[in-house]
């Protein structure tokens, strides 16, 4: 993992980008950056950038905060085209989904629960790799609680825009991974790859959070037969004593009614060449776009992230916690 981008990979033709925010909070700092460097890609490619609320958890959202998070993007300059989609107005598509796959024999049901899974599972990256307990069927005794994919076939490689090329074999790594929750709900992984191809993605701009979930969506996209975009996943800002930003913690305030401030930051925080002194998130872009470089970004999961920055100078913290 880790080696240099070709360079076809860096300014695709016909571009469509997307943020697509969980409305679980109002927008953090960390949330911003991708918002920042998904804007700029697009803008500077001349492409769309739409905006998608991921709203399937409802037990964890917070009322109100996707209309907050929408206001916040516009008072930043981050202006979106057409309509905004909300994943929870989109549950029969993900059905129709799961019964295509179904049909294929590429899904069973689980019994298992996650105490279960953590105690019969080999340790993996991202927690307990499952180990087929109910490829077979459903022990005796068990109800049917989460619906699984197989994850049959050969390594996914693919090139990431920032990070390099990837390889992961998913079987592997994670096993056979749910695609319905316990709960109905249907997983974030099936629902990211459908509307992705529904909203004719063609680039995926985000956190580098999400780069080991992407081989999960790449199977999920060749199981259905949808397209794959290009991926980009630019480095998690995290605080100064490495802890992941969350949407409640006081020293990362995106404050809509002084955009300017946070603005420059989360371009030093990418690495981008300072703009100078700027009257209004309009000049901001007017600036910014035309200097976009996503080449400028460290292939590195995580950075970092002070109150140290700028409109003349980047942020003087970036520091690696881990590598791919």
């Amino acid at each position: 993992m880790g080696s240099p981008v070709p360079p076809e990979c860096e300014q695709p033709p016909g571009y469509r980008g997307r943020f697509a925010p969980s409305p679980t909070g109002p927008l953090h700092f960390g949330s911003l950056v991708a918002a920042v460097a998904s804007f700029a890609d697009a803008r500077a490619a001349g492409g769309a950038w739409l905006v998608r609320v991921e709203d399937l958890d409802q037990p964890r959202e917070v009322p109100g905060a996707a209309r907050q998070i929408l206001d916040t993007l516009a008072a930043f300059g981050l202006h979106w085209d057409g309509e905004v989609v909300y994943q929870s107005s989109r549950s029969e598509a993900y059905e129709a989904a799961l019964t295509r796959l179904a049909e294929a024999d590429l899904t069973y049901p689980c019994g298992c629960s996650r105490a279960q899974v953590a105690i019969a599972g080999h340790s993996g990256a991202e927690g307990p790799i499952y180990p087929g307990t109910c490829r077979g069927g459903v022990r005796e005794g068990q109800a049917a609680r989460s619906l699984r994919l197989r994850t049959e076939g050969p390594r996914i490689d693919f090139t990431d825009r920032v990070q390099g090329m990837q390889h992961q074999d998913v079987a592997q790594s994670v096993g056979d991974f749910v695609v319905r929750r316990a709960d109905g709900i249907h997983a974030y992984h099936l629902a990211v790859v459908l509307d992705d191809a529904w909203q004719g993605i063609t680039q995926v701009v985000r956190g580098a959070d999400l780069l080991a979930s992407t081989p999960r969506q790449i199977l999920l996209q060749r199981a259905l037969a949808l397209p794959t975009p290009t991926y980009a996943h630019v480095p998690l800002a995290l605080a100064p004593n490495g802890r992941k930003l969350s949407k409640s913690l006081a020293s990362a305030p995106v404050d809509p009614a002084d955009p300017l401030p946070a603005l420059h930051r989360a371009w030093g925080f990418l690495h981008q060449v300072p703009l100078g002194r700027v009257e209004s998130p309009t000049a901001f872009w007017s600036r910014a776009i035309p200097r976009w470089r996503i080449q400028r970004i460290p292939p590195r999961l995580s950075s970092a992230w002070t109150a140290v920055g700028g409109p003349d100078r980047p942020l003087d913290i970036h520091r690696p916690l881990a590598q791919a």
